[in-house]
């Protein structure tokens, strides 16, 4: 029987480094562009985990703050993915729309979700 786990676990643990080798291959192809949206939004992300990490610790008094940074956080990642979409070059769906467009609109939705935030804030 225990052998059984012990081949099971090495051929997962073989599984899974090729998995990570495929995407680490399929990643590199990437462009410089979109390398870049990648990463604003695992900084918004993280941003928006290190606020509720702090808020677990210290406390949410003012609650509305709290609440304000990490919409404003996930608002603004969940906008950068929808450029990342539409700059994609291999998206057939936004091929006729241009990339200052498509940043012109991130822009725009962005002072738009900030405005919101500012205003809940009170």
């Amino acid at each position: 029987m225990a052998k059984l786990s012990t081949s099971s676990s090495s051929t997962t643990t073989s599984d899974a480094k090729a998995l990570f080798q495929t995407l680490r291959s399929a990643y590199s192809a990437t462009p410089t562009n979109l390398k870049i949206i990648d990463l604003y939004v695992i900084f918004a992300i993280l941003t928006a985990l290190i606020q509720v990490v702090y808020m677990a610790l210290v406390g949410s008094f003012p609650f509305n703050s709290f609440l304000s940074g990490v919409l404003s956080c996930v608002g603004t990642a969940v906008l950068a993915v929808c450029l990342r979409i539409q700059v994609n070059k291999e998206n057939k769906e936004f091929k006729d729309l241009p990339p200052e467009r498509a940043f012109a609109d991130f822009v725009l939705c962005n002072l738009v979700l900030h405005l919101v935030i500012m205003n809940f804030l009170g």
